[in-house]
């Protein structure tokens, strides 16, 4: 079954995205060109009219599938339905890929610790970052993300800052073997450890 053809426009923008979704016949409904917005997870608005033409809570079940360089398509568990985005760039598609992944991965961490305590800070280190990036991640309050822009912010996760606010109090060489590590990447011109270091610096603020 062929995949919906790539957005077209005249306008070049990053956040412009086609909304299909498959009919009953097999063939890819065409529900109108929108503005994606990031805040609201999966959310898009009509460009002309400004009715939403896509709400959609990202889950943490493998029903994403990305195809080519400007298509992400899945099955709504919830509706049954067939979607697609096809972005107009590849950017944008990139961006929102990236950004389900991360959530997927936030919703996963978050459920497997919600009751776990955290008991102690990694050692800071570059082979830790991972580590010490996952331990941010799930410090930071969980929200669940509704068309209205309301959040519903966890118990656990606001235990969980409150944890870590202590173990980085406890710990004072934590920020200064911290800013070694990140004058260590910067010198090795390690990118992947640099974005680590940004995400890691962003939990904490």
């Amino acid at each position: 079954m062929a995949a919906p053809g790539n957005a077209q426009s005249n306008t070049s923008s990053t956040q412009r995205v086609k909304v299909y979704c498959l009919d009953e016949d097999g063939k890819w409904d065409d529900r109108g060109t929108g503005l994606r917005s990031d805040e609201l997870g999966l959310y898009v608005v009509d460009e002309d009219d400004h009715e939403t033409l896509l709400v959609h809570r990202i889950s943490t079940d493998d029903i994403y599938r990305k195809q080519e360089d400007t298509i992400i398509s899945w099955r709504d568990p919830e509706g049954s339905t067939e979607l697609a985005l096809s972005f107009q760039e590849t950017a944008g598609c990139s961006h929102i890929w990236n950004h389900i992944c991360t959530m997927q991965r936030n919703l996963h961490f978050s459920s497997l610790n919600m009751n776990t305590e955290l008991r102690e800070l990694p050692d800071v280190d570059i082979s830790n970052l991972p580590q010490i990036l996952e331990v941010f991640t799930l410090s930071i309050v969980s929200s669940i993300l509704f068309p209205s822009s309301l959040q519903i912010v966890t118990e656990s996760g606001i235990k969980d800052q409150m944890r870590l606010a202590g173990l980085m109090l406890k710990d004072v060489k934590f920020f200064h073997n911290l800013m070694n590590v990140f004058e260590m990447c910067e010198d090795l011109e390690k990118l992947d450890c640099l974005h680590m270091m940004f995400n890691i610096v962003k939990g904490i603020s």
